[in-house]
């Protein structure tokens, strides 16, 4: 290991939660062992706010600042539930339609829905988005400035011109996304504001599992997830031989990141500053007893950018639904 006491961990927090978003998902499975044939996940800035599914036939509240929505609403959950109930039977159609397209019969097959807006409570912007996919690939996706639907895939080109000729529909699913969506989202936003607008600092480590091996950066613990991290040395920043990490969600709200030989951090005024110091690295090198750090990620196996299962013999749900 290399230049050891003179680099040094930054994490540099660059306090910024005027963006706040609101999704939902939608997946509809078939023959995926132990797990209900339809779920929906409704989230508000990463924080899960609701969840159904076809075995418990009941749209229930994930934190309990979601249960001030009845003081808007009072039958707010018997609604969500009909809605629930009713694009159960939706998306089973939509999956049974889809394996005809594909000429598939039997096995496990995926449905999935992500749509949902965006608002900045500083600037007013706001943006909307619906995105559908199949067995893990985008399938058919809305262009919110041409009010067109995009068709990645050949059999999905009949259902774009059918959608894009719906123009009376189109134009409510836009006064959705950009009105009722982010009127919504401001109301959960209030609701929960002292969770949502909060910002909690990292805790970080230094960890290498041989004395050959790289150092890993790990920091878990922090919220908001905007965060970025990078190794510092006389003042510069380094950036070769550097593998960034990804942030991921930790099961309690907060977020994790690890990097390999660098480590940026957003989300406070002062920097956090930890020394490559050889003594403060932890290791398992040696001690089979020990295991340096472990943790169930997965989020249905659903991707940031997108949800999709990754690979259905790895995807465990690890969350406490």
């Amino acid at each position: 290991m290399k230049t050891l006491v003179f680099v040094s961990l930054v994490g540099l927090f660059l306090h910024d939660t005027t963006m706040h978003s609101m999704k939902y998902f939608y997946t509809a499975s078939s023959e995926v062992t132990n797990f209900p044939e339809f779920v929906t996940v409704g989230m508000v800035d990463d924080f899960q706010i609701d969840y159904y599914d076809s075995n418990t036939k009941r749209d229930v509240p994930k934190q309990d600042w979601m249960k001030k929505v009845t003081e808007d609403k009072a039958d707010y959950w018997e609604w969500q539930t009909e809605r629930a109930v009713y694009y159960q039977h939706v998306f089973k159609v939509n999956l049974d339609t889809a394996k005809q397209r594909f000429n598939q019969t039997g096995g496990v097959h995926i449905v999935q829905r992500m749509y949902g807006c965006e608002w900045d409570d500083e600037t007013g912007d706001v943006n909307g988005y619906d995105q559908h996919g199949y067995d893990g690939e985008d399938f058919i996706v809305l262009d919110l400035k041409t009010m067109t639907w995009v068709a990645p895939q050949q059999q999905a080109v009949f259902i774009k011109q059918k959608w894009d000729n719906n123009k009376a529909e189109l134009e409510r699913f836009k006064n959705y996304l950009t009105k009722e969506c982010v009127d919504w989202l401001k109301k959960y936003v209030n609701y929960g504001r002292s969770s949502l607008m909060r910002t909690d600092l990292p805790t970080v480590s230094l960890l290498q599992k041989t004395p050959s091996s790289r150092v890993t950066c790990h920091a878990t613990g922090f919220y908001p997830n905007r965060a970025m991290m990078f190794w510092r040395k006389d003042g510069e920043e380094l950036h070769e031989d550097v593998d960034k990490g990804e942030i991921l969600p930790n099961h309690d709200g907060s977020f994790q990141i690890s990097y390999d030989c660098v480590f940026q951090l957003s989300g406070v005024k002062e920097d956090i500053v930890t020394k490559l110091d050889k003594r403060e690295i932890k290791t398992n090198y040696g001690k089979t007893s020990m295991r340096i750090v472990e943790y169930c990620v997965c989020y249905l196996c659903w991707k940031v950018s997108f949800i999709v299962f990754r690979s259905l013999s790895q995807c465990k749900v690890c969350t406490t639904w």
